[in-house]
């Protein structure tokens, strides 16, 4: 096998992995991933989305989220989604202004 085929197998496999990992950390709210690591899983699908449309392959973004969150997002967000603390909200505001000065 090419390496680049190997490459793009392994990628997939890491891929699918993490969404497994997600589906089964229902509990890590997405505003906690976005304040730790900068991404959440709707980011995710907006990744798989815009790499399907570089690729000439029209995703639309609630297929993508599908993907991404095992379900529907409507469905997931009233069974798992905590409406976010004032602490997170005031955690996420901060660390968006420093983004937005450093830019």
């Amino acid at each position: 096998m090419a390496k680049l085929e190997s490459n793009i197998e392994l990628e997939a496999a890491a891929f699918r992995r993490l969404l497994a990992h997600l589906d089964e950390r229902k509990d890590v709210q997405n505003i906690e991933l976005m304040n730790l690591a900068d991404f959440c899983r709707n980011c995710l699908s907006k990744w798989y989305k815009a790499a399907g449309e570089e690729r000439g392959i029209g995703i639309d973004y609630e297929d993508a989220r599908e993907l991404v969150y095992g379900m529907p997002y409507a469905e997931w967000k009233e069974k798992y989604q905590q409406k976010a603390t004032p602490e997170q909200l005031a955690r996420f505001n901060e660390i968006e202004a420093a983004k937005n000065k450093a830019n």
